[in-house]
């Protein structure tokens, strides 16, 4: 109720506004409201636009975010918020071309004026929709590259763990002729043998970025 007298009021002060207008009669009515309606359509644009925004944001942040359901989210939001305004351009034009006289021609030029001024947040719904669709293929993008990431430092680890576990394997067998078995320094130079290894992968795959 508070909302429709606030639209009310609206076209009051419309009209007193534009005595030209006015001279309408009754007709002058419908431009005005269509005037507060598609002005109702800037602020959720707006808001849309920050929230798309706060995504692009997200989306290449360092953090761990995942951002894909808040972008599916918007699309719709943005998707839904086009369907309400693509019809009334249509609407507008004819309004436009066919507002009798004898204030044909002011009713016109105001309807003509909505339907610009309507067109303008369609096409900004529009940017919005390309500019989320960019987005989800960015952040797509980006997870798959985590993912490599992740899938290159396990490999580089597993590389590095896997020498000591092939040594400890080999001198773990239950064989009696083994090399150095019976030498005083053979346990301390299999084991620094695996740490120089090691670490001489370490240092390659930290030179090769994959760690």
């Amino acid at each position: 109720v508070e909302r429709d007298a606030a639209v009310l009021e609206g076209v009051r002060q419309d009209l007193q506004a534009d005595p030209e207008l006015a001279d309408a009669g009754p007709a002058a009515i419908l431009p005005c409201v269509v005037d507060h309606a598609v002005d109702g359509y800037g602020p959720v644009l707006g808001a849309l636009n920050a929230a798309v925004e706060e995504v692009e944001e997200a989306v290449f942040s360092p953090g761990e975010s995942r951002p894909t359901e808040r972008i599916y989210k918007l699309s719709r939001q943005v998707l839904e918020l086009r369907r309400a305004m693509v019809p009334l351009p249509e609407m507008l034009d004819r309004l436009a071309t066919q507002s009798p006289a004898p204030a044909g021609e002011r009713l016109r030029q105001r309807f003509r004026e909505e339907r610009a001024h309507l067109l303008h947040l369609v096409q900004g719904a529009d940017d919005l929709g390309d500019l989320l669709a960019n987005a989800l293929q960015a952040n797509l993008t980006e997870v798959s590259v985590r993912q490599n990431d992740d899938m290159r430092r396990i490999s580089a680890w597993v590389a590095i763990w896997a020498v000591p576990t092939l040594l400890a394997g080999i001198y773990g067998m239950n064989f009696r002729h083994l090399p150095e078995l019976e030498w005083r320094f053979g346990y301390p130079l299999v084991l620094a043998t695996m740490a120089v290894i090691c670490l001489w992968l370490y240092r390659a795959f930290r030179r090769s970025g994959w760690l």
